[in-house]
């Protein structure tokens, strides 16, 4: 997949969510057959790997590249992550056959994002952009005080950080589809974020900005 520059992600911060997912939808169809194509007798779990792998790679390139640059880029990094995590569950969604064009199934892939970053379910009320989502999904990772005390330091541990986050979303997104009945984890006692995309601050932490 392309993914965007620096300029397309500034602009992409101010985009829809559901906008982005919409428009992902015939690029994950796209890939899908690519992938089909270069692994034939593969399962539909061997896929869903795989687009997880792929996301992985361009996350962890991403995020060493940001603690390289400590603070200053780390908003952008957290878009790419968050639209990074976005495309992963179109494609995981086609893969399962998810209805993606209606507000359902996408809100569905809201909920997963949601549930996967431990802010419990968006849909309803979640943020409308993407630059909020991001906020509102890493506003506990500490990412930018870590950019900030050690810029240089920080290039593994933040590679390493956007590996675990694309990975816990492709993670709980297959297990939800593969097993619709099942249960899905608390939200880590975190509050939904509100409509406006921000989290209610209930720790005394100072809010991202």
């Amino acid at each position: 997949m392309k993914v965007p520059g620096k300029a397309q992600l500034q602009a992409m911060a101010g985009q829809r969510v559901d906008d982005v997912m919409l428009a992902e939808i015939g690029r994950a169809r796209m890939r899908l057959r690519a992938l089909e194509r270069r692994y034939p007798s593969a399962k539909r779990r061997e896929l869903a790997q795989h687009l997880i792998d792929s996301k992985r790679r361009v996350g962890t390139t991403s995020g060493a590249i940001t603690g390289l640059f400590g603070l200053v880029s780390v908003p952008v990094d957290l878009v790419l992550v968050t639209y990074l995590q976005c495309v992963l569950l179109v494609e995981l969604g086609t893969l399962y056959q998810t209805n993606l064009k209606s507000e359902r199934g996408r809100g569905e892939l809201l909920n997963l994002l949601g549930y996967a970053n431990g802010v419990g379910p968006l849909f309803r009320a979640g943020p409308k952009l993407m630059g909020r989502l991001a906020l509102a999904l890493f506003e506990g990772v500490g990412l930018p005080t870590v950019g900030r005390a050690f810029p240089v330091v920080a290039a593994p541990l933040t590679a390493w950080l956007n590996a675990k986050s694309i990975d816990r979303v492709g993670e709980e997104a297959v297990r939800y589809f593969e097993h619709p009945g099942r249960p899905r984890p608390s939200a880590r006692s975190r509050p939904a974020a509100d409509a406006e995309g921000a989290p209610e601050q209930t720790t005394g932490k100072t809010p991202v900005s």
